[in-house]
């Protein structure tokens, strides 16, 4: 599975309530929390009404660290955003992005995409193409049953799927 799209670059130890400011907690409509995505990042606060569909977040290391919200990577889905590609990630946004269905992917050399660029990643494998620059990165592509999971649009319905084979 191949996305593309404009990549928007935020720095390092990103945390989720940067990502999805506490003050919004009570929402649950998965398009207004996009709304308010990014918005706790200095600089950014209006980054939800700037991002277009299938742009990709671009980040250092450590991003979605601090608190274990789901909420986070369910705001950057959300607003649109096709996938997030960074250093490293904190365990517990790594787990949930999966859950959610949000594609992810872990990426050394980040330094070398700058805001705008257009990219294309196969998540199947990692690769990140960057076509602005016309060079090519390599990512960890996440495993197969993530990649599964993330496919079908998170835990649940991969379940829901497995469940109806059976």
């Amino acid at each position: 599975m191949k996305i593309s799209g404009r990549a928007w670059v935020f720095g390092d130890d990103i945390d989720t309530d940067q990502i999805f400011p506490g003050a919004y907690l009570t929402l649950t409509d998965v398009e207004e929390m996009g709304k308010h995505a990014m918005e706790g990042v200095p600089g950014r606060e209006d980054f939800a009404k700037k991002v277009a569909k299938g742009d990709i977040i671009v980040a250092g290391k450590n991003f979605g660290c601090g608190s274990s919200r789901e909420q986070a990577p369910i705001a950057i889905k959300g607003s649109g955003v096709s996938v997030v590609v960074a250093k490293s990630f904190a365990r517990i946004f790594y787990r949930n992005a999966v859950n959610i269905g949000l594609p992810i992917i872990e990426c050394k050399d980040i330094d070398k995409i700058n805001e705008g660029d257009l990219l294309e990643i196969d998540l199947s494998t990692g690769n990140i193409e960057n076509k602005t620059k016309g060079i090519s990165l390599s990512g960890t592509p996440v495993t197969s049953l993530e990649f599964e999971i993330m496919s079908a649009g998170g835990l649940i319905p991969y379940l829901k799927q497995k469940e109806s084979i059976q």
